[in-house]
């Protein structure tokens, strides 16, 4: 919750606490009911009170969250955007004018954002392996034999374009019905922390040596 209300802020769209506050009781509530092993048909959402003890100490909790998020970055959060490079980078391509390569590149830089590429990896780079992916997938040729790389215009090089790609296509393998239980019982620091350590993590969030391996 804190992410996203600073996140509100940085873009010029505000959110009201509260507004914020209540979709997320409705998620955490919905979680619980489907974790209980009852039908997701018979939830019922249950409002807090709207003078009550637990709204006020949500909002505590949050404003807290978003001043630590500041503190760990060091209160810098100018950040780049990709969106204005894949124009550019179409627009050389001469795509510019297809309405859906512009609208898959734009929905894989989207769908990066839930993967750690943008903390690893220049935007040129992230740009390039959004329009290598779409255009794999909608079948358009662009010259990608040696001296003549598409990519090399935008000083990218292929072995990260292909990580990137790897990161992105991951996000749509098809979940166990195991592994979405276990990502939305994950509703409190104790879980998450448990699923750190199941996957190869440190209580901290450090990386071991197992979790690098797969």
């Amino acid at each position: 919750m804190g992410a996203l209300y600073l996140a509100s802020k940085l873009e010029e769209c505000p959110l009201r606490i509260r507004d914020l506050i209540n979709v997320y009781d409705l998620l955490l509530q919905r979680a619980n009911h489907q974790l209980s092993g009852k039908p997701l048909a018979s939830f019922t959402y249950a409002p807090m009170s709207y003078f009550g003890n637990t709204f006020y100490d949500l909002k505590d909790a949050l404003v807290v969250a978003e001043m630590q998020i500041l503190k760990r970055l060091g209160f810098n959060v100018q950040v780049v955007l990709p969106y204005g490079t894949l124009i550019n980078y179409l627009r050389v391509l001469g795509l510019i004018n297809r309405e859906d390569v512009c609208r898959r590149a734009w929905g894989y830089l989207n769908d990066a954002l839930q993967t750690p590429v943008y903390a690893l990896y220049q935007i040129p780079t992230i740009v390039s392996a959004a329009i290598l992916l779409t255009i794999r997938h909608l079948d358009i040729a662009l010259p990608s034999t040696p001296s003549t790389c598409w990519w090399e215009l935008f000083d990218a090089a292929w072995d990260d374009i292909w990580s990137i790609c790897g990161y992105v296509m991951r996000l749509y393998r098809k979940r166990s019905e195991e592994d979405e239980r276990e990502t939305m019982g994950m509703v409190n620091k104790k879980e998450v922390r448990e699923w750190l350590v199941k996957h190869g993590y440190s209580a901290e969030g450090d990386v071991t040596s197992s979790s690098i391996s797969k």
